[in-house]
Parts: C-alpha cells; structure tokens; sequence
C-alpha cells in the first residue's frame, strides 16, 4: 500500500530528527505517479526557526522539484497531525491528499483541536489518519521520555 511505503519513508526522517535531538517528525510528498518529490523533518532546534517543521521543509522541497507553488495531484504524508502553520501551507500549496500517522492533541489542525481543513477556505484536502500510528506515536514517546 502507498500510504504505508510514504508513511514508512516518512518515519525514517522522523528518526533522522530524532537522532539530531529535534522532535521527531517526518515529511514526505508524492507526485501524481507516486515519486518522492519532497522530504523534511523537524529542524527547529538546527536553525534555530519556529518555522523548520517537516511539512514545511517538504512543501519547499516539492514546489522547487515542481517549479510551481501549486502541488495538485500530490500527497502530503507526515508523522503527527499538522499544525495550524502546516495545515494553512498544505492549503495554500493546494495538496489534494494528506495522510498522518500521529494526532496531536496540543495543536493538531485536522480534527484533534481544530479541523483548518473544514473551514470556510477555498482548498479542502482529504485526510486519512491512523496510518502505522502506532509507530508514529511510539517514536515521539521514545522522544519525550528520553528527554524528562
């Protein structure tokens, strides 16, 4: 199954973060036949910018490969439920599909505080949640239990 090869490419950035002491979150977006066109993980702590989530840096990533800003036809799939930073980007890059692993339920912005993706905006992405959230979760447990 495709969600769970991205979702699974997407874990491995998130251990790459997690590794560098950054949250673990990994990011990857797929074209329309499915190709790797972008990839981040979180790098606050790196670049020392509230902005460097995984989403983000793979939002970059995929417009640059593209050469436009608009990523229809793609699918966003990233380790924990994206913020309302992550989840306004996903919108304005017009990304048809996202798929997550994790809820977050401090600032989760697709369903679990807020559904962004539900409001009066001109983009609405499917979602669909829960894919291997056992691992996504079981990382960022790992993650925060390391650091207490």
């Amino acid at each position: 199954m495709e969600n769970e090869r991205d979702m699974t490419a997407a874990l491995a950035l998130a251990r790459e973060a997690f590794t560098a002491g950054e949250v673990p979150v990994g990011c990857v977006i797929t074209d329309a036949a499915g190709r790797i066109i972008g990839r981040g993980r979180n790098r606050r702590e790196e670049k020392i910018d509230a902005t460097a989530h995984a989403e983000m840096e793979a939002i970059r990533e995929a417009c640059a490969a593209l050469g436009n800003w608009r990523l229809e036809g793609c699918t966003l799939t990233v380790t924990l439920e994206p913020c309302p930073m992550c989840a306004g980007a996903i919108i304005n890059a017009r990304i048809p599909i996202v798929v997550y692993g994790a809820k977050e339920p401090v600032s989760g912005s697709c369903g679990s505080v807020i559904d962004l993706f539900f409001e009066r905006y001109g983009h609405h992405p499917k979602v669909y949640s829960g894919v291997m959230e056992s691992d996504c979760a079981a990382l960022l447990r790992d993650f925060f239990q390391n650091k207490r």
